[in-house]
């Protein structure tokens, strides 16, 4: 992936920053709209979101082939979900259109394609406070830990193996820093604006699938 320009525009740290704050502003409101109590009110809309998730996409990209299947397959969902917010405004509406047709477990479902986009908000939300506590400059560890909380439960053999391998060929932080445009004070900022926003949104999304007992490890 080629390094980043210098404009505000151009840093993805800044822009998903910016995004995940707006994302977790709704998600309260919506708490706040259904009484408090972690409550998912009317709804948080289908396409802030997707285009949120989207400006996450160049994150995986610059971690190189360890997580190159991961990128691909967030990328299609992320795209798919896009695609659905032209007919089906909120997050809650896209589960109860799949429930209706009793399709939310079937390849390529919006709802199945919501679960796998929210491993993928999660897992890198993993990876950056791995990276903002340890020491040096070697990924491997914050990017391994990173991927077997979130993301090896739901792989088989093969694809741990691979992804195993390729933790070799990840980039240094520096090198990581460089291609996102940040120094180190500036990424550990946004990181952790990230971490904070994505949260609740994370939160949320795993309580509009418990709360219609659909499950979320799956």
């Amino acid at each position: 992936m080629a390094e980043l320009g210098g404009g505000d525009d151009d840093r993805p740290l800044r822009k998903i920053g910016r995004s995940f704050k707006e994302l977790a502003a709704a998600v309260d409101s919506q708490a706040a709209a259904a009484g408090g109590g972690g409550g998912v009110g009317v709804g948080v809309e289908v396409a802030p979101f997707s285009t949120a998730c989207s400006l996450v996409s160049p994150l995986f990209g610059c971690l190189g082939i360890a997580f190159k299947f991961a990128e691909m397959d967030y990328v299609a969902k992320v795209h798919d979900l896009a695609d659905a917010s032209k007919s089906i405004v909120t997050l809650q509406a896209l589960l109860d259109h799949d429930m209706e047709r009793d399709c939310v477990r079937k390849a390529g479902s919006h709802s199945r394609n919501l679960l796998r986009v929210k491993r993928g908000l999660d897992m890198v939300r993993v990876l950056f406070e791995q990276i903002l506590v340890s020491e040096g400059n070697s990924l491997r560890d914050p990017a391994s830990k990173a991927y077997a909380q979130v993301f090896a439960p739901h792989h088989g053999w093969a694809i741990r193996k691979a992804v195993a391998a390729g933790m070799y060929a990840l980039p240094t932080k520096a090198q990581l820093l460089k291609k996102l445009s940040e120094d180190e004070n500036s990424a550990k900022t946004h990181m952790q604006d990230y971490i904070v926003a994505s949260e609740p949104v994370i939160l949320y999304i795993n309580r509009l699938f418990l709360s219609r007992e659909l499950g979320i490890d799956w």
